[in-house]
């Protein structure tokens, strides 16, 4: 398969967080009991969590990374551990992950 160019990741991405918004906002208006990914949309999130994929992360923090934003390691920078922390999906053992990544790269989250 063909390696997809910068900007149609770019693309997908944006497409991405604008449909984490419109779920984020959907949730707030009315509590879903038992509401489940479709493939198609796990098919969405494949094209952009590859760099989560490679570090080991669930799939439930690799999501919760891209619907906030945030696609590589170095974008890590933009966020403190704290922020990253209170994220749906991101538990201990995911928590534990980005931090060892982070130094192993000598990357810093923000202060």
């Amino acid at each position: 398969m063909a390696k997809k160019s910068a900007a149609k990741i770019k693309m997908e991405a944006a497409e991405i967080k604008r449909a984490a918004a419109a779920r984020r906002e959907e949730k707030k208006q009315k509590p879903q009991s038992g509401a489940t990914n479709g493939t198609a949309e796990l098919d969405r999130y494949e094209a952009v969590d590859g760099a989560w994929r490679e570090i080991g992360l669930a799939a439930p923090a690799r999501r919760a990374l891209v619907d906030d934003g945030l696609f590589e390691l170095a974008d890590l920078r933009k966020v403190s551990l704290a922020a990253i922390k209170e994220l749906p999906g991101m538990g201990p053992n995911a928590v534990r992950l980005l931090v060892t990544e982070m130094k192993k790269a000598d990357l810093a989250f923000r202060k």
